[in-house]
């Protein structure tokens, strides 16, 4: 099947719910939560999917009116979607974007003792800024990293590869 990426909609939120559950054990959004980043206008949520009904991850970037950096706020692939590549075409999706957007810099926040992750955003060009302390409500820290767009002149938007 083939894959695909698509800006999320309302119609996408029980989808949402179901990787925030099996993606997150602390810190995951709400229902209510989603629900409202999904319908904010300074945010571009974006997913992957396979086929028609099978979503395996999303990504919730971040805008500020008058800003020259991207948050990613949010960054979800289920488990068993690991080792594919998806979350590089996702994360090559959000870097399209702040290019169109002319955006300076994307920046994020991830916990101390997520490895995978860490090593993923630092293969794709992140680095690490300086730790937030007791940042999530597990008490775990965060690193707060930032990707440079200046990395990356003339991306092609993903589709395109």
């Amino acid at each position: 099947m083939s894959i695909q990426l698509r800006q999320a909609s309302s119609y996408d939120l029980d989808a949402l719910c179901e990787l925030e559950r099996a993606c997150f054990v602390n810190d995951g959004f709400s229902r209510r939560q989603l629900a409202y980043l999904l319908s904010r206008a300074h945010a571009s949520t974006w997913l992957i999917q396979e086929g028609q009904d099978q979503i395996w991850g999303y990504a919730i970037l971040l805008l500020r009116r008058g800003s020259t950096s991207g948050r990613l706020y949010s960054f979800c692939l289920h488990p068993a979607a690991r080792g594919r590549g998806l979350a590089t075409r996702l994360l090559d999706q959000l870097r399209n974007i702040a290019h169109a957007r002319g955006l300076k810099c994307l920046t994020l926040e991830v916990r101390t003792d997520n490895q995978v992750a860490i090593h993923f955003y630092q293969r794709m060009g992140f680095s690490v800024l300086h730790c937030l302390t007791s940042y999530y409500t597990d008490g775990c820290d965060a690193w707060y990293m930032i990707l440079p767009m200046s990395a990356f002149p003339g991306e092609k938007p993903s589709e395109q590869r």
